[in-house]
């Protein structure tokens, strides 16, 4: 599956992205990956964080870190941002935004998690966007928080359909 749309950037304005589903992380063949987002789940309810200072809600994730594997890094985000253990992850997708001073490549991963102890603040808050406060949400509620639209609707449901097989 490829979908073809727009998101608005913090630093570019409006641009253009395109998801794509995959099964692999070869699929991803010699692509940079720059950041990871994961839907993750506790039982039924999907875990989403929210940033003081960025003003808005969204599944766990950030930045991949030099010699960090993708899973590796969404392991570490996930852990950061929400002081909870990934128990089981697969990569689900991934998207190309088309900035203008660079292609960047987020992956898209559904992973099942435990919280390991109270969420306090973000690990690894030191550029003062970190997280400030999480959330464990009915799925279908998602749109109240956030809404990554028509690519955002196919990665909840690619991930509502792959979580219950991990």
């Amino acid at each position: 599956m490829e979908i073809k749309s727009t998101l608005k950037s913090r630093l570019s304005g409006i641009v253009p992205v395109v998801y794509r589903d995959i099964e692999s992380i070869d699929e991803l063949g010699d692509r940079v990956v720059h950041g990871v987002h994961a839907y993750c789940f506790v039982g039924d309810k999907l875990v989403i964080v929210y940033s003081e200072a960025k003003g808005y809600w969204t599944p766990p994730g950030g930045g991949v870190e030099p010699g960090e594997t993708i899973e590796e890094a969404t392991i570490r985000e996930v852990l950061e941002e929400t002081n909870m253990r990934v128990l089981k992850q697969r990569i689900i997708g991934y998207q190309e935004v088309s900035e203008p001073h660079r292609l960047t490549v987020q992956v898209r991963s559904v992973c099942i998690v435990e919280p390991i102890g109270p969420f306090v603040a973000d690990a690894d808050s030191s550029d003062g966007e970190g997280v400030t406060e999480i959330k464990l949400i009915d799925p279908k509620n998602i749109k109240q928080y956030f809404d990554w639209g028509e690519v955002g609707e196919h990665i909840l449901a690619r991930a509502l359909s792959i979580k219950g097989g991990l």
